[in-house]
C-alpha cells in the first residue's frame, strides 16, 4: 500500500481524470451517431418500398391483405434490397432476387457514413473501421427484428441471412462513404502501394469492358426480341400504375441480366431452371415464367444468332484481358521482364473471384421444382474468366512491359556522353539561382597564362 492508501497501478477515482472522460464521451457520441444514422437508412430505405407496395395494393387490392399485410410485404421487400432469400408459402424458396435494389441500402448507408463521420471527430483511417461498425451493428439489428416481425402465413424471410447480409452491406456501404468523407479518392489511392494499385487498376478495367458489353449485349437483345416483349405486357395487362412498378422489377433485375450476359460471353453460360442452357453453342430452353425480360433469353438449339457474332463475343474476355495487362504496366511498369505477367494474370484471378461472388448473387432458385437452378454456375464463371483473362492480360502486360523496357534502354544509349566537355555556361534555373556564368576561351587567363596587372579604383569600371 503506498501513502495515499491505493495500491501501484491504480487510478484515484476522486480525481478528474480528463483523457479518460473524453474517450468516453467521444465513444458515446460515436455510438449516438451510429444508432442514429442506421435507424435513419433503415427508415428511409423501410418508408420508399413500403409506398410503393401501397401503390400496388391501391391499384390491384388483394382480398385479406390489409395495411398491416401491406406493411410486412414492405419490410419483407426491404429484406429482398440486402439480399435475403424468403420462404414464400405455396411456391417454396426464392433466393434469385434483384442486385439493382441493393443500390437503395447501399447509397442511404453511404450518408449515413458521410454523416457520421461530420457528427463524430473521424481523423484517421482507424477511426473509420469504428464508425462502420457502429453503424453496421445496430443495423443488422435492425434487420433481425424486422425479418421477425414480418414472418406471416404467406412469407418468411431468412433470420441468418437478415443478420450477415445486412451487416456486411451496411459494414462496406457505411466504411466507404466515411472514409470518402475523410479524404478525397486520390489520397485514399495513395495509401496503396503502386504494385497493388496497379493490379486493381487493371482489375477494374476488365470488369468495365466485360459490364459494357454485357450491357450492350442485354440491351441488343432485348431490342430484337421487342415483340415478345410487348406479348408477355399485353399478356399480363398490369394497367398503368402496375406497369410502372413492373418497370421498376425490371431495372431492379439489369444487373443480374447483365452477369448472366457475361457468363454467356465467357462460354459457361446460365440456366433457366433444371436440365436448361443458354449458351453461344446453342440454348434449350424450357417454360419460362411471364416476366418481360426473360424475353431477351437466346433461343435455337445451334446458336442464338449468326456464328461470327458468337464467335465475336467469345472474344470480349480476352480483350478485356488486353485492357488490364496495358493498363496494369502504364501504372506501374516492372524492372523485371518476368514480373509484369504474374502481375497480369494476378488481375485475370481477380476479376474471376468478383465475378463468380457476382455469378453466385446473380441467380438462385426461384421457388420448387425445375426452378430451384436458375442463373450462371459461379464456380465455372470463375474459373473460365480467371484462366480467359489472366492469359490474356499476362501475355498484354509482358508484351507492353517489354516495350517500355526496350525503350528506356535505347533511350538511355542515345544520351550523348559530354561530361568529359567543361561547360561554358549555367543558364538560368538550372542550379537554383539567377547567375550567369561566361567563360572566355580566348581570353589570356587561361589556365597555364600569365597573369596582366589590372588597374584598382575606379579606372577599373568600365
Amino acid at each position: 500500500m503506498t501513502a495515499s492508501g491505493l495500491r501501484p497501478g491504480t487510478k484515484d477515482r476522486s480525481r478528474p481524470d480528463p483523457a479518460g472522460d473524453g474517450r468516453q464521451e467521444g465513444a458515446r457520441r460515436l455510438l449516438a451517431a451510429g444508432v442514429s444514422g442506421a435507424c435513419t437508412a433503415a427508415g428511409l430505405g423501410l418508408a420508399v418500398l413500403t409506398v410503393l407496395v401501397t401503390a400496388g395494393w391501391i391499384a390491384a387490392p388483394h382480398v385479406g391483405l390489409g395495411l398491416v399485410g401491406v406493411v410486412r410485404t414492405g419490410a419483407v421487400l426491404w429484406l429482398v434490397g440486402h439480399h435475403v432469400a424468403v420462404q414464400v408459402h405455396g411456391a417454396g424458396r426464392i433466393g434469385m432476387l434483384p442486385l439493382g435494389l441493393v443500390a437503395l441500402p447501399g447509397a442511404l448507408l453511404w450518408r449515413a457514413g458521410r454523416s457520421v463521420v461530420r457528427a463524430y471527430p473521424v481523423t484517421e483511417l482507424r477511426h473509420v473501421v469504428a464508425a462502420a461498425l457502429a453503424v453496421a451493428v445496430p443495423y443488422a439489428a435492425l434487420a433481425g427484428a424486422l425479418a421477425i416481425g414480418s414472418r406471416s402465413a404467406l412469407a418468411a424471410a431468412s433470420l441468418p441471412q437478415a443478420l450477415v447480409a445486412s451487416f456486411l452491406i451496411a459494414v462496406v456501404a457505411t466504411g466507404f462513404g466515411a472514409a470518402r468523407a475523410l479524404a478525397p479518392s486520390a489520397q485514399l489511392g495513395a495509401l496503396v502501394s503502386p504494385r497493388t494499385r496497379s493490379v486493381l487498376a487493371g482489375t477494374a478495367g476488365a470488369l468495365a469492358v466485360l459490364g459494357a458489353v454485357g450491357a450492350m449485349a442485354t440491351a441488343l437483345a432485348l431490342a430484337g426480341q421487342l415483340h415478345k416483349f410487348s406479348a408477355v405486357y399485353q399478356l399480363l395487362e398490369p394497367g398503368a400504375v402496375g406497369t410502372g412498378l413492373l418497370l421498376l422489377a425490371q431495372l431492379a433485375y439489369l444487373p443480374n441480366a447483365v452477369i448472366w450476359a457475361i457468363a454467356y460471353m465467357l462460354g459457361p453460360g446460365f440456366a433457366v431452371g433444371a436440365g436448361t442452357v443458354a449458351a453461344p453453342s446453342g440454348s434449350v430452353l424450357g417454360p419460362l415464367p411471364a416476366f418481360p425480360l426473360l424475353a431477351a433469353l437466346p433461343a435455337g438449339s445451334h446458336g442464338s444468332g449468326p456464328g461470327w457474332l458468337a464467335a465475336v463475343m467469345l472474344t470480349v474476355p480476352y480483350l478485356a484481358g488486353i485492357v488490364a495487362g496495358v493498363l496494369t504496366v502504364r501504372l506501374a511498369p516492372a524492372s523485371a521482364l518476368e514480373a509484369a505477367p504474374v502481375r497480369g494474370f494476378c488481375c485475370g484471378v481477380l476479376t474471376g473471384g468478383v465475378l463468380g461472388v457476382g455469378a453466385a448473387f446473380a441467380g438462385g432458385p426461384l421457388g420448387d421444382g425445375r426452378m430451384t437452378t436458375v442463373g450462371p454456375s459461379p464456380w465455372q464463371v470463375a474459373m473460365v474468366s480467371s484462366l480467359e483473362v489472366g492469359i490474356a492480360a499476362a501475355v498484354a502486360a509482358a508484351a507492353v512491359n517489354w516495350w517500355y523496357l526496350r525503350s528506356r534502354s535505347s533511350g538511355a544509349a542515345n544520351v550523348p556522353a559530354d561530361t568529359d566537355r567543361p561547360r561554358t555556361s549555367v543558364t538560368p534555373g538550372e542550379s537554383g539561382d539567377d547567375h550567369v556564368i561566361y567563360l572566355d576561351r580566348w581570353s589570356r587567363e587561361g589556365v597555364g597564362a600569365p597573369s596582366a596587372k589590372r588597374p584598382r579604383g575606379p579606372s577599373a569600371l568600365p
